[in-house]
């Protein structure tokens, strides 16, 4: 195992380079399981049991300055263990990242560092287009290229039907047909998965995300669970994060399920996954048209010819107004972590006199 192979690309190399350290008692290695603020790190050398450093906590004033499985970091071993203290987190070159749950506004990252964001939904009775748009917004933002596996494609009667939904949603983006029973598409996908690169299951639970990651893996290394029959939903399977190595040499980054993803300040990407309601907006009588109940609005029009599903236009709006609320709080927010960030500098400065 080599760094290259585990995704340390020239964008990290570059980094380095501008780093100054005692390269015979410090590491490079790579987040692959989180828990809590406990960290393994993957490297060269071995894997470390890792937590991050005094000075590191100190200048760490949110959640996303903490490291997140998939994110490449500068370890100390301990002499003579196999754990190690974490000093330095390399810029990310992407990230998944979601509202973090409950009434905090924060920022989590999912997973950084991917080239592919495996967006995986069952051909089961849970096949839900509406959270699959939402899913593509938090992707789009993230700076990995989206891909969206459909799996269970054994249990379903009619493919074509579903591929059509997801297509109509989904423009650009390659969406594969996968079964792990039956070996469908699994060859497809591992074409994507190639040495170096790095991929994030992202899917509710029940979708068949640890199945899949134990198909690829050619092992049962992730536990799995039975969906519930009357509605064939899951249970959350993977209870954290985890980073593998595939035997092709791609890393895969299998995620819990998420019911619902609540987005986070992905406003820009709002317009890339509903390409179709702003390409229709172009045509609206008023540049600042809300499709609402304007007149001349080429949106309302498209809903009323049959066009545009209107379930897919109140999608929009629903996430529209989620979008505006979390950047309106994040401000304030940010505004209130930044008096603090200050007053703590200011009392440290105290001190030091």
């Amino acid at each position: 195992m080599n760094l290259q192979q585990l995704g340390f690309t020239q964008y990290f190399e570059t980094q380095l380079q501008t780093l100054t350290f005692d390269r015979a008692t410090r590491l490079v290695g790579r987040i692959i399981l989180e828990h809590k603020h406990s960290y393994r790190v993957l490297t060269e050398q071995g894997e470390f049991l890792a937590t991050v450093s005094g000075n590191f906590a100190y200048h760490a004033f949110s959640r996303k300055d903490y490291p997140a499985v998939g994110d490449f970091v500068i370890i100390e071993q301990m002499p003579g263990e196999e754990r190690a203290i974490i000093h330095h987190l390399f810029d990310r070159k992407s990230k998944f990242t979601r509202k973090m749950a409950g009434l905090e506004v924060d920022e989590q990252i999912v997973a950084s560092n991917v080239d592919y964001i495996l967006l995986v939904m069952s051909m089961n009775a849970d096949f839900n287009v509406r959270r699959l748009e939402r899913y593509l917004v938090a992707a789009w933002d993230s700076g990995a290229t989206p891909l969206i596996v459909l799996t269970k494609a054994d249990l379903c009667e009619d493919e074509n039907a579903l591929i059509e939904a997801v297509q109509s949603v989904a423009f650009g983006v390659d969406v594969l047909t996968v079964s792990a029973v039956t070996g469908e598409g699994i060859s497809a996908l591992k074409e994507f998965l190639t040495e170096g690169k790095t991929a994030a299951l992202l899917g509710s639970s029940g979708a068949g995300k640890s199945t899949l990651t134990n198909a690829l893996l050619n092992t049962d290394q992730m536990k799995v669970s039975d969906i519930r029959e009357d509605d064939a939903k899951g249970r959350h399977t993977t209870t954290h994060r985890e980073l593998v190595v595939l035997p092709s040499g791609a890393c895969l980054i299998d995620t819990p399920g998420m019911r619902e993803l609540q987005l986070w300040d992905q406003g820009d990407s709002l317009s890339a996954s509903f390409s179709d309601i702003d390409q229709l907006a172009d045509n609206c009588r008023f540049r600042d048209c809300k499709h609402k109940n304007e007149p001349g609005c080429a949106v309302i029009q498209a809903v009323d010819d049959g066009a545009l599903d209107s379930s897919r236009l109140t999608s929009y709006f629903k996430l529209q107004r989620e979008l505006a609320y979390i950047e309106k709080k994040a401000n304030t927010d940010a505004q209130l972590a930044e008096k603090r960030k200050w007053k703590q500098v200011s009392k440290s400065i105290k001190k030091m006199k």
